[in-house]
């Protein structure tokens, strides 16, 4: 974690992972990030992987190093409550609430006029979404998966989401700093669906097919679309991740391989240069490929990795979580992004801070999750200046906890 943005307050009332990424992209800068949460819980405080002792991991990955407060959202006086912390601090809220209703922008705006309310949504027209149900409609799953298999390929990673998430974050220092020239407040409308189309048109796959008479490209497997890149075997049944995108790559990986005959040869064949081309590789890439193949078949992989590093190859070797923490130490073992730290839910294990590195920033360790409902007296007090009679008259009420 670093201190830049120490002094900033942001109100986050938000479930699932787009808007809790984006309060935490700021919490790790040093906001501080005040999350309220149904009394309980809420629809993603149980969500898998669950821990050992029945933790939500995916909740305190989310969620560390933010304050919580419990309110009962069912009843008109937490509501109302629940209104007041999104308006309190420094006016910067954060929510994935439909554009209607108790903490809608124009409820909110009335309480205070300076506001600046992200709003995470699914469609841009309101319509209820979620990340896997936009990549559906906006076609990656098409794109991905083998030739000679005709079902659709969901994607692991929630991509628009997680790029919600920090899409959101700079939205929401922009208008701050906008606010700050004179700008006043404003809301922000960030849907996944918006987000997911305009990467697609950023990235050229839009274009491809409008201008392409309106044909999507055929999939192509593990092959890296327009290069060279796809997974191999080695000798010993491992398998390798191997990418030439640059000549400086293909050149290497060629000599690594010694195939340079069998290259050369296929060049005059064709009549190309895939030197220079990397476009003729991926054209190719049927006879690209069985040349590279047949030379990883006759290598251990170890032998792999001593040729691929002399020669500056780039390629990785494929692994599963486990392997990943026991044999890449520069991805967790000795990556300082990670502290152990002992969370809420009872268990001490690594967890990240930001993933920038400011090597002339000190960082501090990552931060624990909160227990929900942990802050709930010191927001009230600090947030919004409540006595000590009146947070223990909402206590009575069931409207905190």
């Amino acid at each position: 974690m670093y201190g830049l943005l120490n002094g900033l307050t942001v109100v986050e009332g938000a479930a699932f992972i787009a808007g809790p990424s984006c309060g935490l992209h700021l919490a790790q800068m040093g906001a501080t990030v005040i999350r309220f949460d149904q009394i309980g819980g809420g629809p993603d405080s149980k969500r898998w992987p669950i821990g050992p002792s029945g933790q939500s991991l995916y909740w305190e990955g989310l969620n560390k190093g933010k304050k919580s407060i419990a309110i009962n959202l069912g009843s008109p006086a937490g509501r109302e409550l629940a209104q007041r912390v999104a308006t309190g601090g420094d006016g910067l809220f954060v929510t994935n609430f439909p554009v209607d209703g108790f903490l809608s922008h124009e409820k909110l705006s009335a309480l205070r006029d300076d506001l600046i309310c992200l709003r995470v949504m699914g469609w841009a027209d309101g319509t209820p979404a979620v990340d896997y149900t936009i990549n559906a409609a906006v076609g990656v799953p098409w794109l991905t998966g083998h030739a000679d298999d005709p079902r659709p390929v969901n994607h692991v990673l929630p991509a628009w989401d997680l790029l919600a998430g920090a899409q959101g974050a700079f939205s929401l220092l922009a208008a701050e700093r906008a606010r700050a020239a004179g700008g006043g407040g404003r809301e922000i409308r960030l849907a996944l669906s918006d987000l997911a189309a305009a990467t697609m048109g950023n990235l050229g796959n839009v274009a491809e097919v409008l201008l392409g008479g309106g044909k999507d490209r055929p999939r192509s497997g593990n092959n890296l679309f327009g290069a060279f890149g796809r997974d191999f075997p080695t000798a010993d049944g491992e398998r390798v991740m191997i990418v030439a995108i640059t000549p400086k790559q293909w050149t290497g990986l060629v000599n690594a391989l010694g195939i340079a005959g069998g290259i050369a040869a296929l060049e005059g064949t064709l009549g190309v240069n895939f030197a220079r081309d990397e476009g003729a590789r991926f054209t190719h890439r049927a006879q690209v490929d069985a040349l590279v193949e047949a030379a990883l078949a006759q290598l251990p992989l170890a032998t792999c990795a001593e040729v691929f590093e002399q020669t500056g190859c780039t390629w990785s070797v494929y692994r599963t979580v486990a392997q990943a923490l026991d044999k890449e130490p520069r991805l967790f073992g000795e990556n300082p992004i990670f502290a152990t730290v002992q969370h809420a839910g009872g268990d001490a294990y690594p967890t990240p801070g930001s993933a920038a590195r400011m090597p002339g920033d000190s960082r501090a360790p990552a931060a624990a999750s909160p227990r929900i409902g942990q802050h709930t007296d010191e927001v009230l007090a600090t947030l919004l200046n409540m006595g000590s009679g009146e947070i223990g008259r909402l206590h009575d009420e069931g409207t905190v906890a």
